[in-house]
C-alpha cells in the first residue's frame, strides 16, 4: 500500500517541522515500541541483560573510541563503561518488580471498589546525550526507558557520535536486530527537531541554558522533559575530618575526567580548624598528577571549554585569588593541568558558574554553619560531599538542598544502581537510575473495579436511604472530631 503524507502548514511562531527522515525514524520507533511492550518484563529483562553482556565483551573497542573521541584516560573510560553496564544490568533485573501491576489499599468509604496500580510505557523516548560521559549518562536514560517498555531515538553529542553509533549497534546485536535504539546525528538543530518530532518524552542532559531551550521547544506540545542540567557541587570539610583521606577524595572528585563532570566537586569549603593542613595535603597530591594521553588527566574534549576554564582562572586571579597549584599556565591546549586556588572571593566566576575543568577553589569557612551557608549560595542543587566524623557529617549532609550527597566520599552515588540520580534548581528535574529512574519512563495507571454492591454505596443516585446520613455523620463526628 502506498501512502502519501501531506504536512500541515506550521502555525505562526511554531517551531519548524522536523525533517522527514526524523519523522520516519520516530514512526519506526513507535512500531517497534508496540512489539517490545508486548514481550513483557521478563523477556525484556533477558534482552537487556544480553546487551550488558555485549557491552562487556566489546569493552576494549568501546573504551578505545571513548578515548579517541573524548580524550579520556584509560582509567576514566573503563570506570565509565563499567558503571554504565552495572546500571543496565540493574534495570534489566528489577524493572519487572518495580513496574508490576499491584493491588493497593482501598477505602472503607467505597468498599465495593477494588483498587489497583499499574505502569505503562510512554511509547517513544527521545534521549539527548552529552559529550563528557557519552556512555554512562545516556545509557542511564536509555536503559531505564527500554526496561520500562519504550523504544528510544537517541541524539548523541556531535563530539561523541561514534560512541553513540556503537551503543545503538551493540543494542541491535543483543536484540537480534530489532531497532530499539535508533541514532540521529547532528548538532543543536537536530536536538531541537527531536524535541518537536512527536516523541512521547524527552530525556536531556546539558547546560541550564540549553535545558531552557529544550523546555521551551517542548512546551507547545506539552511533551514531558526530564532534565539533568549540570551542577556546581560543593565539598565541605569539617573539624575532625581525616585530612589526608578528605584531600585525596576531594581531589579525585574535582579532577576525574579532567574536571568535565556534572557531579564533579567544583568548590571546597573547609572549616578553619582543618583548613591549613587540608590545603597542604591537597597541594602535595595535586602536584603528583600527570597530564597527557597516558596521564591521570587527558585532553579537554571540546576546545571552547578551554576558554571557559582560562576565563575562570583569570577572573579569580584578578580578584585576588592565589594559585597554589597550576594557574593560567596550566591551560596548555588541548590540556589543562590541575589548578588549586585559595583566597577566592565569593563573587569570582569560579565559585558561581560551572567551570567544567580541573580547577578547584578552596575557601576557608569559620565553622560548619558558615560552610553550609556558602555551599547553599549557588542556584544549583545536584550533588555534594561532606567530610568529617560520621555523625556530624551526616547531620550536615541532611541540611544541604541537593539531590545527592556523599559522606566521606565523592561521586559515589552515581555508581549505585539502586539510587536515583538527579537534582533541583538550576540542576534540573527528573531522575535517572534506580526505581525512580524506571518510573521516570513509565506512566502510573490507576484502576478500580467493582466487586459487588454495597448497602451504603455513595456513587449512584439509587443509593439506599441511610447512605448519605451515614456519610454526613462520619464527616461531622469522626473527621470533625480530629485535628
Amino acid at each position: 500500500m502506498t501512502m502519501t503524507l501531506t504536512e500541515p502548514a506550521a502555525a505562526p511562531g511554531s517551531p519548524p517541522a522536523p525533517p522527514p527522515a526524523l519523522t520516519a525514524t520516530v514512526r519506526r520507533a513507535r512500531d517497534v515500541a508496540a512489539w517490545w511492550r508486548r514481550l513483557g518484563p521478563r523477556v525484556r529483562g533477558e534482552a537487556l541483560a544480553r546487551w550488558a553482556g555485549v557491552l562487556g565483551r566489546r569493552s576494549p573497542e568501546i573504551t578505545a573510541v571513548m578515548r579517541l573521541e573524548g580524550g579520556k584516560s584509560d582509567a576514566d573510560a573503563t570506570i565509565e563503561l563499567l558503571v554504565a553496564v552495572e546500571h543496565l544490568r540493574w534495570a534489566a533485573a528489577n524493572a519487572g518488580r518495580v513496574l508490576r501491576d499491584r493491588r493497593v489499599p482501598g477505602t472503607w468509604l467505597l468498599p465495593e471498589l477494588r483498587a489497583g496500580l499499574g505502569w505503562q510505557p510512554y511509547g517513544v523516548v527521545g534521549v539527548i546525550g552529552p559529550w563528557n560521559f557519552p556512555v554512562l549518562t545516556p545509557l542511564g536514560s536509555i536503559g531505564s526507558a527500554l526496561a520500562a517498555g519504550n523504544a528510544v531515538v537517541f541524539k548523541p553529542s556531535e563530539h561523541s557520535a561514534e560512541v553513540g553509533r556503537l551503543l545503538a549497534e551493540t543494542c541491535a546485536e543483543a536484540m537480534r536486530g530489532a531497532p530499539l535504539v535508533q541514532v540521529v546525528g547532528g548538532g543543536a538543530e537536530v536536538g531541537e527537531a527531536l524535541v518537536t518530532s512527536g516523541v512521547d518524552k524527552i530525556a536531556f542532559t546539558g547546560s541550564p541554558a540549553t535545558a531552557a531551550k529544550v523546555l521551551a521547544a517542548a512546551a507547545p506540545s506539552l511533551t514531558p522533559v526530564a532534565v539533568e542540567a549540570g551542577g556546581k557541587d560543593p565539598a565541605i570539610v569539617l573539624p575532625g575530618a581525616d585530612v589526608e583521606a578528605a584531600a585525596a577524595s576531594v581531589l579525585w572528585g574535582a579532577m576525574f575526567n579532567s574536571g568535565q563532570t556534572c557531579i564533579g566537586i567544583e568548590r571546597a569549603y573547609v572549616c578553619d580548624d582543618v583548613y591549613d593542613p587540608f590545603v597542604r595535603a591537597l597541594v602535595v597530591k595535586a602536584a603528583r598528577l600527570t597530564v597527557g594521553r597516558d596521564g591521570d588527566l587527558g585532553p579537554m574534549t571540546v576546545p571552547a571549554q578551554l576558554e571557559v576554564v582560562r576565563a575562570h582562572i583569570a577572573d579569580a586571579l584578578d580578584r585576588g585569588a592565589r594559585a597554589v597549584v597550576g594557574g593560567l599556565e596550566a591551560v596548555d591546549p588541548p590540556y589543562v593541568a590541575p589548578t588549586v586556588l585559595i583566597d577566592v572571593p565569593p563573587e569570582a566566576l569560579v565559585l558561581r558558574e560551572e567551570t567544567f575543568g580541573p580547577v578547584l577553589p578552596v575557601v576557608r569557612a569559620a565553622d560548619a554553619g558558615d560552610a553550609v551557608a556558602r555551599a547553599e549560595s549557588s542556584g544549583y542543587g545536584l550533588g555534594a560531599a561532606v567530610y568529617g566524623p560520621p555523625g556530624e557529617a551526616r547531620a550536615v549532609a541532611a541540611r544541604l538542598s541537593c539531590g545527592m550527597v556523599a559522606v566521606n566520599a565523592s561521586l559515589g552515588f552515581a555508581a549505585q544502581p539502586w539510587l536515583p540520580f538527579g537534582g533541583r534548581g538550576r540542576s534540573g528535574s527528573g531522575r535517572m537510575h534506580g526505581e525512580a529512574g524506571l518510573r521516570e519512563f513509565a506512566l502510573p495507571k490507576s484502576v478500580v473495579a467493582r466487586r459487588g454492591r454495597h448497602p451504603l454505596e455513595l456513587t449512584t443516585y439509587e443509593r439506599g436511604r441511610y447512605a448519605l446520613p451515614f456519610a454526613e455523620t462520619v464527616l461531622r463526628k469522626v473527621y470533625g472530631g480530629r485535628g
